[in-house]
């Protein structure tokens, strides 16, 4: 690449700026400057590649507006934000298909396929380590494979690009069997070439086991059930079975003390730095910006909200002690996140009714996960948070497993990994309590434990596009009759987003999505 330079000849003869009026276009090479024509020699500079993929993690689009299309969209929550359009996303009634939120997610998420496209496209060719070099490759190629599942289940009919990304492209869009088949394709190629574990400062890097994990939610969310359960095996009853394990209290989860722990298959990795420093910067603000806009009034925007049915599904019932269930506690802030009321309810230090909330405020309920109100006592959420999001807990694997068991007929099987959840919660084995259940009644004893088990970790809206609530009038009723915002969600056009118009406008052979 070149770069031109302009020379004020006036100035360099010491003239005053303002009677500048030559100048000399000068095009020649900067011996310098490091570009794709001479960056792609060494093993240091596959690393730095591989490193810039994982980078992009703490852009807006992965790390802050991710969960307004997976958690807040869904029938789970709502929002009470100003920002009409933000407001737009969980009320299924966009307008502006080119506002910052969309093409943040959108653009973010692309910007991470080119950077895993020129890994894959690029390392193979240096010569250095074998087996670091196909390390490398796998991950990239997770990688790539994290972003095409937001993209594919967030939009639906999208580009399949799989070279780096030349100026002047104007790629297609491809059947999503095409897309999902890439998943599949590089997730089977990186478990073969992904360490089981790491140690040291590599801590934190995709592994066998995050390959499979990932393989087996692909497979579960296009209802293929034996391949689904084929990949999940690996992790619960292969080789895999003794590297992770649920951890005995749920709270540990999410808190950025016991991060890459046993039950985090993987984990996006966050750390609190200065924040406004640069992008892509050895000082860049490596930290996730979601909490303010989860966080209540007085310590966030109070954008996001959680209805208030889902803290019911946690009273449904008690623990074996009588207690009740713990989840609920890490999972909602609300008047009652403590059983014993506003009094004792702790909201960043302050009890629930010393914060006095108004009479609209009173009821309502925060997702807690991924806040950092037990560090930021009495005040505002930080842009640069330092939690980790665990993109897949061992937790979600299991119930995983077992939704695909009782879809191949195998309920009986599937009762021990529930189990397993259950009891870590304190909860009476299903086995007991609810012995015998047909497939449908398991099926819908599932969906109350992943609402228990994963509210707020952006599961909820593929779970009930997997489960047919976005293609059945039935089931839409149940999500209108809990979220009112659902009103508005018409059968085939509501579950994918709209392309940005924006992208559409510069590449003619992009068609937007049905119906928008």
């Amino acid at each position: 690449m070149r770069t031109v330079y302009k020379f004020c000849i006036a100035a360099v003869l010491a003239m005053s700026a303002s009677s500048c009026k030559k100048y000399l276009d000068l095009d020649v090479e900067n011996p310098n400057r490091e570009d794709e024509s001479n960056f792609w020699n060494t093993g240091e500079n596959a690393l730095e590649g591989v490193n810039a993929i994982y980078g992009n993690f703490y852009r807006n689009g992965p790390s802050r507006w991710l969960p307004y299309y997976m958690d807040v969209r869904s029938d789970d929550g709502y929002s009470t934000s100003p920002w009409n359009e933000l407001r737009s996303i969980s009320g299924l009634n966009i307008t502006n298909y080119n506002f910052e939120v969309q093409s943040d997610t959108w653009g973010h998420h692309w910007r991470g396929v080119y950077r895993a496209n020129q890994v894959i496209a690029n390392v193979p060719n240096i010569e250095m380590d074998a087996a670091l070099r196909d390390r490398y490759v796998g991950e990239a190629k997770f990688l790539r494979a994290w972003y095409y599942y937001n993209l594919v289940t967030i939009w639906g009919n999208i580009p399949l690009i799989l070279e780096p990304s030349q100026p002047n492209d104007k790629p297609s869009q491809v059947p999503q069997e095409q897309v999902w088949a890439q998943i599949e394709k590089d997730l089977t190629e990186a478990a073969a070439a992904l360490p089981p574990s790491y140690t040291g400062e590599e801590i934190g890097r995709a592994t066998r086991g995050a390959a499979y994990g990932l393989l087996g939610r692909a497979h579960l969310q296009q209802r293929e059930w034996q391949a689904a359960a084929d990949a999940l095996a690996w992790l619960v009853t292969g080789p895999g079975a003794t590297q992770y394990s649920l951890l005995p209290n749920y709270y540990d989860n999410f808190r950025h003390t016991t991060e890459n722990n046993a039950e985090s298959v993987f984990e996006i990795q966050f750390k609190q730095r200065p924040e406004n420093s640069g992008e892509d910067a050895p000082t860049s603000n490596v930290g996730t910006s979601r909490a303010p806009f989860f966080a209540p009034p007085g310590h966030g925007f109070n954008d996001a909200n959680m209805h208030r049915w889902v803290t019911r599904e946690f009273l449904q019932e008690r623990t074996v002690a009588g207690q009740r269930d713990p989840r609920l506690a890490v999972t909602a802030l609300y008047d009652s996140t403590d059983e014993r009321g506003p009094n004792f309810t702790s909201v960043y230090g302050f009890t629930f009714a010393e914060k006095n909330y108004d009479a609209n405020t009173s009821n309502r309920v925060w997702y807690r996960k991924y806040l950092n109100d037990e560090l930021r006592i009495r005040e505002f959420e930080v842009f640069n948070g330092p939690k980790n999001f665990r993109s897949i807990r061992y937790a979600d694997v299991l119930l995983m497993y077992a939704e695909a068991l009782n879809n191949l007929g195998q309920t009986a099987n599937a009762y021990p990994f529930v189990d397993r959840v259950r009891q870590r919660a304190g909860l009476a084995p299903l086995s007991a309590v609810r012995p015998g259940m047909n497939q449908a009644q398991f099926q819908q004893q599932l969906e109350h434990e992943r609402i228990t088990e994963l509210t707020g970790e952006s599961t909820r809206w593929n779970d009930l596009a997997r489960w047919g609530y976005f293609d059945d009038p039935a089931k839409l009723a149940i999500l209108q009759a809990r979220d009112p915002e659902f009103a508005n969600f018409q059968i085939g056009r509501n579950k994918y987003m709209p392309i940005p118009q924006s992208e559409i406008d510069i590449n003619v052979n992009l068609t937007q999505n049905p119906n928008w």
